[in-house]
């Protein structure tokens, strides 16, 4: 290990900016204005913010195996001499997943989030390396970003992407209503069926002109909260990211 930065790392972690000019605001700032309420579900905004939540899952398990292998593995040699480069390396993964979850932030969220400062190694050689990198707070707040974000990004799967397909399956349902009576035995969508203790039955199906089109109307309506309710779990992780990667 050396002092040495690649070019990447100077143009993403050094503390004046990134950039061609080498000029970064000194917070994080936004890219893209977010849409109105009428307009969000229908915005390319809104459909990034999808992206990133569902693309989040993948993306947290492998930050989350990384962080966890690498910090297990280095508290349980730290006895030896094995454990402090792991955990060393542990930091230094941790800033490289920050940059690139940062660049996520970027892209899909619109938020421009600065990097932290570069390791400053005080003493020369290997040693020094380790020791610099083992004293890297920044480095340390992107392994607990890899952590404490997973089951968020777990949560955030789930219910970007429930909420995201119930809402057009109920709004488009008057355009494939006619498939339930044709083939299945169903008169229309069935929302509930079960027999109470005096064994009478109770099935209750979305057919008829009026209920078609209440049930069509809810469905639009969730279209809309839903990509409210996106926009709020997608600001939890904008301010994680802000807190945890930035400067």
């Amino acid at each position: 290990m050396s002092s040495s930065r690649s070019t990447l790392d100077q143009e993403w972690d050094a503390p004046g900016g990134h950039g061609d000019d080498g000029v970064r605001p000194a917070g994080a700032r936004r890219t893209e204005r977010p849409p109105g309420f009428w307009r969000a579900p229908f915005s390319g905004h809104y459909y990034r913010e999808v992206g990133y939540a569902l693309t989040g899952l993948p993306v947290a398990i492998v930050g989350f195996a990384v962080a966890i292998a690498l910090f297990s593995f280095g508290i349980g040699t730290f006895v030896t001499v094995l454990g402090l480069p792991v955990l060393a390396g542990l930091t230094s993964v941790s800033r490289g997943l920050g940059r690139a979850e940062r660049a996520r932030v970027r892209e899909m969220l619109a938020l421009d989030v600065p990097g932290p400062a570069p390791v400053r190694q005080e003493r020369p050689g290997s040693w020094g390396a380790i020791t610099a990198r083992l004293a890297d707070g920044p480095g340390w707040k992107a392994a607990l970003y890899q952590l404490v974000m997973f089951p968020w990004a777990v949560f955030s799967f789930v219910m970007t992407l429930t909420f995201l397909l119930l809402g057009w399956a109920m709004a488009l349902y008057p355009l494939y209503q006619w498939v339930f009576p044709r083939y299945t035995s169903w008169r229309g969508y069935q929302l509930f069926d079960f027999t109470d203790s005096h064994h009478v039955r109770h099935a209750y199906y979305v057919e008829g002109a009026g209920q078609i089109a209440a049930f069509s109307a809810i469905g639009v309506l969730l279209i809309f909260l839903t990509a409210q309710m996106v926009r709020g779990l997608t600001g939890v992780n904008r301010a994680a990211a802000q807190g945890l990667l930035g400067r």
